[in-house]
């Protein structure tokens, strides 16, 4: 009963702070329209691909690749949902009125979790579809082989973001510190580790990258990751995991 009631408080507090249903607009917004651009995009230069590159085409992928700018506003949600109690001091509130500090914590990751669910599934069909239309004669089709469990990916993909992001606010606690390291590690780092020869291999298992597998339907031919779809997602499964452990303890142990 008491879990239940800290969700209903949880709730109330994201709707009512208009930063964190803008972020989720944003999201989808942002995928959506990038993903259109670069379907348009792809279309237009299909003809000038490589027999190689028609060989590997993932009409899947190209609909999604507004994604690697769209997590970026879930990770500001998930920073958000978290931080914002210790930025505004509402926190001591908070634990004097739940002092169970894991229920607490759980009914903040239930909902926000739920709601960044909710946002990624509709965000990755509405992406998929739009881009296949885009796409025309080279579209994918949701019946194909694993086509399917790439769109549902998508929206997973989204909610463990946020998760993720979720997970480092609890323990840095400031909107500001955790929003300068994700950014960053997201946008810069991870896509230099995976793009250089030398850390190639390191850059595979990061959370977004090892994640971002279970959206790709049609494998490149000089493709030798060591995992699959599933096992991607696994690996982000895992680094979610150890993310939102070190909030829980840590809010555990640390005065509010």
């Amino acid at each position: 009963m008491a879990a239940l009631q800290v969700i209903r408080s949880e709730w109330t507090k994201i709707r009512s702070v208009s930063s964190t249903v803008w972020t989720l607009g944003l999201a989808f917004v942002v995928t959506v329209a990038l993903g259109m651009l670069i379907s348009t995009l792809a279309k237009n230069d299909f003809d000038s691909l490589s027999p190689q590159d028609r060989l590997t085409f993932d009409p899947t992928l190209v609909s999604f690749a507004g994604m690697s700018l769209g997590q970026l506003a879930m990770i500001v949600f998930g920073v958000l949902v978290v931080s914002n109690e210790y930025s505004t001091g509402m926190i001591r509130t908070s634990l004097a009125a739940v002092p169970q500090r894991g229920t607490f914590l759980f009914g903040k990751l239930a909902v926000a979790t739920a709601l960044a669910l909710v946002v990624g599934l509709i965000t990755s069909f509405v992406t998929f579809f739009l881009g296949q239309m885009i796409l025309g004669r080279y579209r994918a089709d949701l019946s194909d082989p694993g086509v399917l469990r790439a769109v549902i990916g998508g929206g997973l993909y989204m909610a463990l973001i946020a998760m993720f992001s979720m997970g480092v606010a609890a323990m840095l606690r400031s909107p500001m510190l955790s929003l300068g390291i994700l950014m960053p590690f997201f946008f810069l780092i991870s896509a230099i580790l995976g793009n250089v020869s030398a850390t190639e291999k390191v850059g595979r298992f990061l959370p977004d990258q090892a994640g971002s597998k279970i959206m790709q339907v049609v494998q490149p031919l000089d493709d030798d990751t060591p995992y699959g779809p599933w096992g991607g997602l696994g690996i982000m499964v895992l680094w979610v995991a150890v993310a939102l452990i070190g909030g829980y303890v840590l809010l555990k142990r640390r005065d509010a």
